[in-house]
């Protein structure tokens, strides 16, 4: 018949908490540990950077319904949103609602929309340019003016015949813009860094 031996690693510590000073010890390390990982998560997800999925296709081909975004929140914070990003912003007509689209006017310019082209004017050119916009598929004719306020943007869709934008409902504040796409996370075989930028 075979012997069990028991094999001991150390001395029997009399500092072991045993029975109901165990739960309490495993309760606060659980604790401690949950309370950690609040004051570091909490706020990184406030200030620094949010999850959005999109929805709807306003944005293809560039963004998919169903894909996995990470918003850089701090960035504009530091500087100001440019010409081509792609942003995130609270529905100026509802900002329960978030949406997704491409920055084309900058505070101050006037953005001119004849057909298919879009030209833009500001204060520090003496003609207007006309964006180059290759990442556009599916185009729609408009025919729209419009002058920026100091604290204004212009955005649109880049699926431009099935987006509302500012050509619907206006100038985006400033102060309603989230940040700026970031990362995409998924599809898996999309996933990048500043996916959109153009």
């Amino acid at each position: 018949m075979v012997e069990e031996k028991i094999i001991h690693t150390d001395k029997k510590d009399s500092s072991m908490p045993t029975g109901r000073q165990a739960f309490w010890k495993n309760a606060w390390d659980l604790l401690r540990f949950g309370l950690i990982a609040v004051l570091i998560v909490l706020p990184i997800r406030i200030f620094i950077a949010q999850p959005f999925i999109v929805s709807g296709s306003s944005m293809v081909p560039t963004f998919e319904n169903g894909e996995y975004l990470i918003i850089d929140e701090l960035s504009y914070h530091l500087r100001q949103p440019e010409r081509g990003e792609v942003v995130v912003f609270r529905y100026p007509k509802n900002t329960k609602l978030f949406f997704i689209k491409r920055i084309i006017g900058l505070p101050g310019e006037t953005i001119k929309i004849n057909g298919e082209s879009i030209t833009v004017k500001n204060s520090e050119q003496k003609e207007s340019i006309k964006l180059d916009e290759s990442y556009i598929k599916n185009q729609s004719s408009n025919d729209l003016e419009i002058s920026l306020g100091t604290d204004e943007y212009f955005v649109m869709g880049d699926n431009r015949a099935y987006s509302s934008d500012s050509r619907a409902w206006g100038a985006l504040p400033e102060k309603l813009i989230i940040g700026r796409a970031f990362l995409r996370l998924w599809p898996i075989a999309q996933a990048g860094l500043l996916p959109g930028n153009q």
